[in-house]
């Protein structure tokens, strides 16, 4: 994640706004006399008491709105978006008179959390039938008022959350979403790493009690190895992470035995859903949705995906997909004959965090699990081989001519894939 910094921003964008009045740090937040109640902290989840890590995430972020109004946390779909924001506004809540967390999915929700704000702060208009009345009183009340924070949860649209922020912003406003590209400052949330991955899988469990990476010492070695591996597997997913712990506690089953079952049957697994957490949807069902969305906006995209299920996660070389695909059906091989039809589909699944893109080296990369949920909702075994297939060819009248030594280091890109 890049250092925050200060920016020149488009005016009509959320930063634009809220970089209009932005001489107010949370230090001095109170200085204009609140309407009552004097504070409100209208969060709808508890705090997660298995929260684990993300320090740096959340210190970034905090120094960030000593200087900036608005930033947006995302990231791929079950990657701890949420949680993040929910524990910002926990670990903060002191240095803000108001916290408010809406659902950005739908103008429908949005316009009910405002009409809810709205009642909270008891403003004249909290009653009136018509909702755009109610709204425009709220994003006032924010626009006259310092000592808030923000938050819209879910904003994947991003032309909706702009409607619902209002100008001259004196508070915060965070964001989250699977957008790569937002109108505020982004922070990605990463993968976890394995030691953080190992201690949270092992919370969830119930295996171990306390967030410190010390409290790794308290399990067996053997135990520790099997977190990690089950870390590995999943690539560090949080959401497929917590999902692992539930069975394991569910079952009463020894940390070991995930990963065969998981082998055995992960379609299965990655379909369970989490009920006691605060985000109960499954892995399969968070991806889903972004792959419906894909499919219904750029058809090329979805093949494009479908392809990238089938051959090595990381570092897929582009001009591999361009030059193999006369094998890949109709919809994709016209990137013989234009190449950039090419960054269109990369941003078409970047915008949902899909993929990730080097543009200097011009490698593309897809989260593992992510193969694992595309290849698992094809229809049937026959249109998965067919599918293999392609990829198969592809990859094979891409790859060099082994026998010319000046083309070994493009063989070296292409062999993951190969094998």
């Amino acid at each position: 994640m890049d250092e925050p910094h200060n920016q020149v921003t488009n005016p009509g964008s959320i930063q634009g706004l809220v970089n209009e009045n932005k001489g107010t740090v949370i230090q001095n937040f109170g200085a204009q006399a609140p309407r009552t109640p004097e504070r409100v902290f209208d969060v709808p989840y508890a705090r997660n008491d298995l929260f684990t890590g993300r320090g740096d995430l959340l210190k970034r972020l905090h120094d960030h709105f000593r200087q900036q109004r608005a930033a947006a946390i995302n990231g791929l779909g079950g990657i701890g978006k949420t949680q993040a924001a929910l524990e910002y506004a926990y670990r903060h809540k002191d240095e803000y008179p108001y916290v408010f967390w809406t659902n950005a999915a739908g103008d429908v929700t949005l316009s009910d959390d405002f009409v809810k704000i709205a009642r909270l702060l008891r403003l004249p208009e909290k009653d009136e039938a018509d909702q755009t009345v109610v709204v425009e009183a709220v994003k006032n009340w924010l626009a006259e008022h310092d000592g808030w924070l923000l938050i819209l949860d879910n904003a994947d649209d991003l032309a909706l959350a702009r409607r619902f922020i209002p100008a001259g912003v004196h508070g915060h406003i965070l964001l989250t979403t699977r957008k790569a590209a937002t109108v505020a400052r982004g922070f990605s949330v990463a993968a976890m790493d394995e030691e953080e991955g190992a201690l949270f899988l092992l919370r969830r469990a119930g295996k171990l009690a306390s967030p410190d990476p010390a409290a790794l010492a308290q399990v067996s070695a053997s135990e520790r190895e099997a977190a990690v591996a089950i870390v590995r597997e999943m690539a560090g997913l949080p959401l497929a992470l917590t999902q692992a712990g539930a069975y394991i506690a569910d079952a009463a089953s020894p940390v070991a035995d995930y990963l065969p079952a998981y082998k055995r049957r992960r379609t299965g697994l990655l379909a369970r859903s989490d009920e006691e957490s605060q985000y109960p949807a499954s892995v399969a069902t968070t991806w889903l949705l972004s792959f419906e969305k894909v499919a219904r906006r750029d058809p090329l995209a979805a093949e494009l995906l479908l392809v990238l299920a089938f051959l090595a996660p990381d570092a897929i070389p582009e001009e591999l997909l361009i030059t193999g695909a006369s094998e890949l059906g109709p919809t994709l091989q016209p990137l013989v004959g234009d190449p950039t039809l090419l960054n269109d589909a990369c941003a078409a699944l970047s915008h949902f965090s899909l993929v990730q893109r080097d543009t200097a080296q011009r490698l593309l990369a897809i989260h593992r699990l992510v193969q694992t949920i595309i290849q698992a909702n094809l229809p049937d075994d026959e249109t998965r081989r067919q599918w293999a297939e392609s990829v198969v060819r592809a990859v094979n009248k891409a790859f060099p001519d082994v026998e010319n030594i000046n083309n070994w280091p493009q063989c070296e890109r292409y062999l993951p894939h190969a094998l």
